[in-house]
């Protein structure tokens, strides 16, 4: 089963053959999947080995010289211990960028907290000016990592060994709506892989719910839109829980609104085991989701059969 970071490699191979202006930046993480593009364009694809502050520094400096850098390794290592350069070598010369993180929250719990992120997309909020892009399926990665790479700006591609059983025909930029409920529902906002736990743990309620693969710029418009009489909004994130509670209430400002956030817990989870050992730790499997948001909205619970 072809993986987001497998869809991300041929891609991403695929766009240095085809558009000069492209480069890659690597710091030895899926070095082995670009051998050929390194290849056949040693100019545009660099390796700097374990250094992950001189790779986003290099792609500051090719972003200067006109070409599009591509920069890519895990999200620990990417946004978390690069985040001074990201702040001055992308933010304050106003360079563009395209980072491209895999691991997700915990993807490899055997790799221990160093590879553990699910606080970048917070850490990335304190600064201006940056896209967002959450893909829950390859094919959804394509097109948002796509739509990244053509643009100028800065933008973040989050990618996860956790997907959705289906893509869904995303729009860089705003919310799906999947689900209506009635007039008094609350709204769920479900982004990017926790889309098939949500909609299995929603299964039966009275709710509506939003797909969200791109949360920075945050699609207001499109939450105002799905609420009813009532502004109760779920969201549900893959990293640090509350992330786009912020942006929600500001969407919402006008209306006397709740907003409760789910997502990976604040204390640290020292613990191995697996992705969905802490999927359920974090309270995001679709047994414990059912129970959380049903008793935000008030709305009985119900005991379907649920796996997880």
């Amino acid at each position: 089963m072809t993986s987001m970071r497998d869809r991300f490699a041929a891609v991403t191979s695929r766009l240095l053959d085809d558009d000069p202006r492209i480069a890659l930046v690597l710091a030895d993480i899926s070095a082995d999947r670009f051998r050929e593009a390194a290849a056949a364009h040693p100019d545009r694809v660099l390796n700097v080995g374990i250094r992950e502050q001189l790779m986003v520094s290099v792609a500051g400096g090719l972003a200067l010289t006109g070409l599009r850098p591509i920069v890519h390794t895990f999200a620990s290592f990417l946004v978390e211990r690069t985040f001074e350069q990201i702040k001055l070598d992308l933010n304050h010369q106003d360079a563009g960028a395209v980072l491209v993180s895999a691991g997700g929250s915990y993807d490899w719990p055997e790799g221990g907290r160093t590879h553990q992120s699910p606080g970048d997309v917070a850490l990335l909020d304190t600064l201006p000016d940056w896209t967002v892009h959450i893909p829950g399926h390859p094919d959804e990665a394509e097109t948002l990592l796509r739509h990244a790479v053509a643009g100028d700006g800065r933008a973040y591609v989050r990618l996860s060994e956790q997907r959705n059983a289906t893509a869904r025909p995303v729009t860089p930029g705003h919310f799906l709506r999947l689900r209506q409920g009635s007039a008094h529902a609350g709204v769920v906002v479900a982004v990017g892989p926790m889309l098939d736990p949500v909609l299995a743990a929603v299964e039966g309620l009275d709710v509506t719910v939003l797909y969200a693969t791109t949360v920075r710029p945050f699609d207001g418009a499109a939450l105002r839109a799905a609420l009813g009489e009532t502004a109760d909004v779920v969201l549900v994130e893959p990293y640090l829980a509350g992330t786009s509670a912020r942006p929600a209430d500001e969407a919402l400002e006008q209306l006397p609104h709740r907003v409760l956030g789910l997502g990976v817990a604040r204390p640290e989870l020292r613990s191995y085991g697996t992705m969905a050992d802490h999927l359920a730790a974090h309270g995001l499997d679709p047994r414990s989701l059912r129970t959380r948001v049903a008793d935000f909205l008030g709305t009985p619970a119900g005991t379907p059969a649920l796996a997880g």
